[in-house]
């Protein structure tokens, strides 16, 4: 196996291609080893075969379109140009036409072809911060970045070297060859090892006549003037480079498929320690051992990082202000991936997987885990956690197992600690259970041992960034569009709405699109235990509900909220839902004069939304009887749509029913307007159905008009 040298500098003019030359060629005559010299700068073509004196006719071009045409026939040998003892030249390109053509995917495959020829590969890399370039260090041991004492050199390598540890590549890997070194008025030792990063591998003298005569004769200096310093130089640092098998790197492949199976196969026993000190490895099972090695790999750079952050006693704070954050993530990157090298011993070749692990490592450290990963994917809408092993999500209204786990029982409660700190919440022993939101707008509902017999579990309901509006419903067949055009007519016409449905029928969507519908000069409240609405007016106050402090003091309820809102000069009051007494409340204000108004409710059919609503303000304690309860709603309610989620995940808007005042003394009269008929399901499992009109023209068709909205009464028209 080769030891592959990636020599590059983002600043032209360094003497980067003299120094890949000079040392291939030491290494070749010196030290005596077989050595390819690659010249990969693709914006100096055949600058390194005329400091060699070398005509150069076959290039990686051709290399490649010889393999894929004819690979029995091939031969690498063919495209390469011999030279001094023991030293071949491969050229990238021998034109600058051909360099479009030089995939960054080619170059593995070249490097893994001439791997058991050589003992060392040189590459000269170019200065752009390419694909290309990306791909060469991918397969390096050793990545060489050439420097000279000279503010603009100094200032691009400093960049160099922060870009390659954004991109994974650890400081070990990285060395600077500082060329020049004694030339008049440079920079000191001392201020370029500050400014930089990464070791001085070696220092090369300022020897200008010597080298000017070498290149111009198309003579390496290592042999056209074998005692110059400049050589000297390079034979010490050949010598260097053989003797010390420290200063290289190991290329390791891990491929992505291995990972997948590390996290479905996690071993539980090795996670099983509550603190962040190192597991202990017992007797591994064969299934194990195929995946223990990153695991603890993993383990140990997670602990690591814990510590040198000091993670655990970090202000919860920080994790919920964006510029901290993302100050703290970046800095844990690099730190990530030194760890990664300096742990395993080795560099993970694969930038995708290098990439997957060190986010993963970070997700866990900084993040919410596992957690991350799923609310990044625009098709879930909910995450369910039972406990540190088992992570379902909703995607398409189908729920499904993921393979993605929690380290233990102790980084779930510490996500959830991180969710609900920043907003003032609190989770323990003495208040197990809590309702709270993420930055984005997330619902999240956590409850933790005692209550929860194995383990801490947490609920998120995602929050969807595009805001729905009633033609996208339409789009998704979840309503008709006559039954949309008659939704909007009574919400413009001030009509009290109430939206039932079952927990993730599309409640709050619902809500959310008939509040597109207010007219903007109206001033609108939202009330919220977590506040999830998004509205588009200008003129709308949101409030939010607050749960008790440590001492059981401060609770502000829905209720409370609710009574204050009707000191606020409201148009139109919108409760995210009511559970409780705050339902007799509203619909008392629906009654004097807050017209408009409109909440969710969890019902199973408009029917049952009647006596969910008696339920409720009977179990608030309120001594009233129930034909005084049920003239209330039949008066204050005007309209019920009724919302679900069908077999095949799909959501629907199945009834819109009249509440049409009092059939007689104790029951309220619902008319439907519109429903959804399912007919069946097709051989996919998708529901077979269509939305029909019953052939009911509601009173409030003519007030619609009034109002010189444009409805036909054809809508109404039964089918069939």
């Amino acid at each position: 196996m080769s030891r592959k040298i990636v020599i590059f500098s983002t600043k032209g003019g360094v003497g980067k291609t003299l120094i890949s030359t000079n040392l291939a060629c030491s290494l070749a005559k010196e030290q005596g080893q077989k050595v390819c010299l690659v010249d990969l700068d693709l914006q100096a073509v055949g600058d390194m075969a005329r400091m060699l004196d070398l005509k150069v006719d076959r290039s990686m071009v051709e290399f490649i379109q010889s393999l894929k045409k004819q690979p029995e026939e091939f031969k690498s040998s063919d495209f390469l140009i011999h030279s001094y003892m023991g030293l071949d030249l491969l050229c990238g390109v021998t034109k600058p036409q051909q360099a479009p053509h030089l995939k960054p995917e080619n170059i593995k495959e070249i490097f893994n072809l001439l791997d058991k020829d050589y003992d060392y590969m040189i590459v000269d890399a170019g200065k752009s911060l390419s694909d290309l370039l990306l791909a060469t260090l991918n397969q390096a041991n050793l990545i060489i970045l050439v420097v000279t004492p000279d503010i603009l050199s100094i200032y691009q390598a400093e960049w160099a070297i922060d870009t390659l540890q954004s991109l994974q590549f650890p400081l070990a890997m990285i060395k600077v060859i500082l060329n020049r070194a004694e030339s008049i008025s440079s920079i000191s030792l001392q201020e370029i090892k500050v400014n930089l990063l990464c070791g001085i591998l070696h220092q090369v003298p300022s020897e200008g006549r010597v080298v000017g005569l070498a290149v111009n004769r198309g003579i390496p200096v290592v042999i056209d003037s074998p005692r110059s310093r400049f050589s000297l130089a390079m034979n010490k640092l050949s010598e260097q480079l053989v003797r010390d098998k420290d200063l290289f790197t190991d290329n390791r492949e891990i491929d992505q498929l291995r990972l997948q199976h590390v996290a479905v196969e996690r071993p539980a026993k090795l996670w099983e320690e509550e603190g962040l000190t190192e597991p202990v490895i017992e007797e591994l099972s064969a299934k194990e051992e195929r995946a223990d090695d990153i695991i603890i790999l993993k383990r140990k750079i997670h602990s690591r990082l814990i510590d040198e952050l000091n993670i655990k006693r970090l202000d919860l704070k920080v994790f919920s202000d964006t510029k901290k954050s993302k100050s703290l993530r970046s800095k844990a990157e690099v730190l990530v991936s030194n760890f990664l090298v300096e742990e395993a011993g080795t560099f993970i070749s694969s930038p995708e997987v290098r990439k997957k692990l060190v986010r993963e490592i970070l997700d866990e450290a900084l993040g919410l885990g596992p957690l991350d990963e799923l609310l990044a994917t625009p098709d879930i809408t909910d995450i369910m956690v039972n406990n540190k092993d088992e992570i379902y999500i909703e995607r398409k209204g189908k729920i499904e197992l993921t393979s993605k786990k929690f380290i233990s029982n102790e980084q779930v409660k510490t996500t959830i600690e991180r969710i609900i700190a920043p907003i003032g919440k609190r989770v323990d022993e003495s208040v197990p259970m809590v309702d709270a939101r993420l930055a984005d707008g997330s619902r999240v509902n956590a409850i933790i041992p005692p209550l929860a017999l194995t383990g801490p579990s947490l609920t998120i309901r995602k929050f969807r960034k595009e805001k729905f509006k009633i033609e996208d419903l339409v789009q998704l067949k979840a309503i008709s569009p006559n039954m949309a055009e008659f939704i909007g007519a009574c919400v413009i016409c001030r009509k009290n709405i109430i939206v039932s449905g079952g927990t993730g029928s599309g409640k709050t969507t619902v809500l959310n699109i008939l509040s597109g519908f207010i007219p903007e000069n109206e001033r609108i409240i939202t009330i919220e235990d977590a506040a999830e609405l998004k509205l588009d007016q200008q003129h709308w106050i949101r409030l939010e509900s607050r749960s008790p402090n440590i001492e059981g003091r401060g609770a502000v309820t829905i209720r409370d909220l609710f009574r204050n809102t009707l000191r606020m000069r409201p148009d139109r009051i919108i409760i995210g839902e009511c559970r409780g007494i705050e339902a007799l409340d509203m619909l008392q204000a629906m009654n004097t004069g807050h017209d408009g108004s409109m909440t969710t409710i969890h019902a199973n059919s408009t029917q049952d939304v009647l006596s969910r609503l008696d339920s409720m303000i009977l179990m608030g304690g309120v001594e009233l009887p129930i034909r005084a309860i049920r003239e209330m709603i039949a008066s204050a309610i005007d309209l019920i749509i009724h919302t679900a989620r069908l077999s095949d995940g799909s959501r629907k808007i199945i009834q819109v029913t009249e509440v049409s005042g009092m059939k007689d003394e104790l029951h309220i009269n619902l008319k439907d307007i519109f429903t959804f008929k399912q007919t069946g399901i097709d051989a996919q499992g998708n529901v077979l159905g269509a939305f029909q009109a019953t052939g009911y023209i509601p009173p409030v068709i003519e007030e619609i008009k009034i109002k010189g909205i444009k409805l036909s009464d054809s809508i109404f028209q039964a089918s069939g």
